[in-house]
């Protein structure tokens, strides 16, 4: 969902110098000789020049010729969180143990969410300890061929599970991690696919 461009020229506001611009919604990161990190007002007003990216307090990076403006509007239109998690609509989806009413909202303004029992797209599964996993098992089945599991699991010190259990046990029941997403302030979500062959 981000972009990256390499050899481009930052002028910032202690010195110039050639780096890498990323783009790692809410943040703008130039590595280079100068470093610097943008977000929230540095990126209010941003504007294209030419193939100039300019921020509200004057800092400039120089972009490939017609990047600027597609820059821009990646800044002034992050993903939103249904775009991170891959929530389209027409999709099946499942929630089953993630006690989120704001993100439950979410998603009903993206699909239908229903008690399916195969065909299933996204199946977001919340998981507190090792034996919620038993519920995994319970879904595998139902899932589409293309069908994905996001783990939403609370995240910091005081987590009850670490992100190695949970890597552990899902792997066990034959998926792959594909991703990791941000999912709220005090949770993340980690994404499964089915191995091939499994």
């Amino acid at each position: 969902m981000g972009k990256e461009a390499s050899g481009v020229w930052g002028q910032l506001s202690d010195g110039e110098s050639e780096g890498k611009l990323l783009w790692e919604p809410p943040k703008l990161i130039f590595r280079g000789a100068y470093r610097g990190i943008y977000q929230g007002h540095a990126l209010k007003n941003v504007r294209a020049e030419g193939d100039d990216l300019v921020l509200s307090d004057g800092t400039r990076f120089t972009l490939e010729a017609g990047q600027a403006e597609k820059w821009v509007h990646a800044i002034l239109n992050p993903p939103s969180r249904l775009d991170k998690l891959g929530v389209k609509p027409g999709m099946t989806v499942v929630v089953d143990g993630v006690e989120d009413e704001a993100f439950i909202a979410e998603l009903e303004t993206r699909v239908a969410l229903d008690e399916a029992e195969e065909g299933i797209d996204l199946l977001f599964l919340g998981a507190e300890d090792l034996a919620d996993f038993d519920r995994l098992e319970d879904w595998a089945g139902a899932l589409a061929a293309k069908g994905a599991v996001w783990v939403v699991a609370r995240k910091g010190k005081g987590a009850p599970l670490k992100d190695a259990e949970i890597l552990e046990a899902v792997r066990g029941l034959g998926f792959t991690d594909t991703k990791v997403c941000a999912f709220s302030s005090t949770h993340t979500a980690l994404r499964f696919v089915k191995r091939k062959g499994g």
